[in-house]
């Protein structure tokens, strides 16, 4: 999730500062981890779907996964029979091949559900299944140009010692591929098909070792446009209850993980709206609940680990997504009576305004620039999220101590004027991050 979130919101702030931004996803659709889920599934999935289980396709997928683990210490002869299978994807096995191709289409039917649920989109999809072989051909024309060494047990590596690196493995020795094999393809790949000037890399911290070795092999192979492949780390994300591993099982789905938020703001809008057409609660929980897990994944530095706790995530009050919709909100109601009551502010007279908080908030207001400026130089997407959190609280500290609508016409244009500024601003601010500017909540 944080990923998607975060690739996603850096897209929307280089866009914003006038960048032609790709949203590229690669897809590892092939490989042995795919193996070990589709030998699972011919092994104990009885011919299961996800019609007869209930259940989506990927996630259908990643129950066999975690059963591959789990038979593993029972059977540890799986091990073998993965890399096996693995070998007879590459040959293009007829039987293997239909079950991947089954399996295949199951998984990316349900990826695809989710990425409309996080509310991320993709310009290009580069699939692994796609590029394999011609990733793999180029490591071997690599091999033999000296560029590549071969082990003592025939699996083709590069010397990285003198880069104070440790060596990395780029072929097994069965002639299977690894990720470092496609990666130093695709990498080329995406540079041959876009004039790019940065190539970021949004993977989690725990790769930062890996992406160190891929970026020196590039720079070893002479490219000259290694040093404009960023790798963007981020901590991770653990529950209340502890780290989550997807091997054992103990991952928390996106589905599940969003399908709790909109619960949980479900009952946060009946609270406040009990006669509200179910139509338009749910509508509104889809975008409050998405609201507040971007929100928490994306206003603390993407460097730092985050304990996620969903019913911190959810109040209307407090450093939340839902809170600055709800300050979003509280400007339209208020420029919606205006309108209903005719005010049409005249030529406006600034000098009105004269307590401290009608400045602090103008001050605030002129800072927005300057943070999505900042945000995009230094790829932190926190700096929008605190900015919005620091201007909902003085956009609300202004409510409460500057009556708007019963102030004399100057001074209620003048006011009407900033509470317009700031409905915009929070609306823009919050696009960046991928939310929804609600007007009611």
């Amino acid at each position: 999730v944080r990923t998607n979130i975060l690739g996603d919101c850096l897209c929307n702030i280089y866009a914003f500062q006038g960048y032609d931004a790709i949203r590229a996803n690669l897809v590892n659709d092939r490989g042995v981890h795919i193996c070990k889920s589709m030998l699972a599934y011919q092994k104990f999935g009885n011919d299961e779907t996800p019609e007869s289980s209930g259940m989506k396709g990927d996630h259908l997928i990643g129950k066999y996964y975690v059963l591959y683990q789990q038979k593993l210490s029972e059977h540890p002869e799986l091990e073998e029979e993965a890399k096996e299978m693995l070998k007879k994807w590459e040959q293009g096995d007829p039987q293997v091949m239909e079950l991947w191709k089954k399996m295949r289409a199951w998984c990316m039917q349900g990826f695809e559900e989710t990425y409309k649920k996080e509310g991320v989109h993709f310009d290009k999809i580069y699939y692994e299944s796609e590029f394999w072989k011609k990733a793999r051909d180029y490591v071997l024309e690599c091999y033999k140009k000296g560029i590549f060494k071969k082990g003592e047990e025939g699996e083709l590596y590069i010397d990285l010692e003198k880069e104070g690196l440790p060596n990395k493995t780029v072929l097994r020795s069965d002639g299977t591929s690894l990720y470092a094999t496609q990666d130093i393809y695709l990498a080329q790949l995406k540079f041959s098909d876009y004039d790019l000037d940065k190539s970021i890399y949004v993977v989690a911290r725990e790769q930062e070792m890996y992406f160190k070795q891929l970026f020196t092999i590039l720079k070893v192979m002479g490219f000259e446009w290694w040093n404009r492949c960023i790798h963007y780390s981020y901590g991770m994300v653990n529950l209340p209850e502890g780290k989550m591993k997807s091997r054992e099982g103990t991952v928390v789905d996106a589905d599940d993980l969003l399908l709790e938020m909109e619960d949980l703001a479900r009952e946060e809008i009946l609270k406040r709206n009990p006669d509200l057409k179910e139509e338009e609660i749910h509508e509104r929980a889809h975008n409050i609940g998405l609201a507040a897990l971007r929100f928490y994944l994306l206003k603390i530095d993407a460097n730092k680990d985050i304990i996620f706790n969903p019913k911190e995530a959810i109040p209307f009050e407090g450093d939340t997504g839902p809170y600055v919709q709800y300050t979003h909100a509280r400007t339209c109601s208020i420029l919606k009576k205006a309108k209903e009551s005719d005010i049409t502010p005249a030529e406006i007279d600034y000098t009105v305004l004269k307590e401290p908080i009608e400045r602090i908030l103008a001050q605030k207001l002129s800072e927005f620039p300057e943070a999505a400026s900042n945000s995009c130089k230094q790829m932190k997407p926190h700096i929008i999220a605190q900015y919005l959190i620091e201007l909902s609280r003085s956009f609300n500290e202004f409510y409460q101590t500057c009556p708007c609508l019963k102030a004399e016409p100057g001074l209620r244009d003048a006011r009407l004027k900033i509470i317009e500024s700031v409905k915009t601003v929070i609306k823009n601010a919050l696009s960046l991050l991928g939310i929804a500017a609600l007007e009611e909540m």
